[in-house]
């Protein structure tokens, strides 16, 4: 798997959690759209796209199958995001 792009959108209003969106093609053929960026307790992560199902809960409708996916996705966003954001952002803060 190659991730062949990656769009980041930064939250234009104040948000202490939820800082933007993205989006990342996979091969120049597979796209996913609605990924969140989010700033956690110690660090920030992203949060797959996801569907509200009829008990108020939250089921992820895209997601990578091992921890070897979700860090090369991770890894990619958040470089991104860090990349528009000219380094300005600290995880700890």
């Amino acid at each position: 798997m190659k991730i062949t792009s990656v769009k980041v959108k930064k939250l234009e209003i104040e948000n202490k959690r939820l800082l933007g969106s993205a989006s990342i093609v996979i091969d120049n053929e597979f796209i996913i759209t609605g990924i969140k960026i989010i700033r956690g307790d110690n660090r920030l992560f992203v949060a797959m796209p996801s569907e509200k199902m009829p008990d108020n809960t939250f089921k992820d409708v895209a997601h990578p199958l091992n921890m070897e996916c979700r860090q090369k996705l991770e890894n990619a966003i958040l470089k991104e995001y860090r990349r528009i954001n000219e380094g300005i952002i600290k995880e700890n803060e």
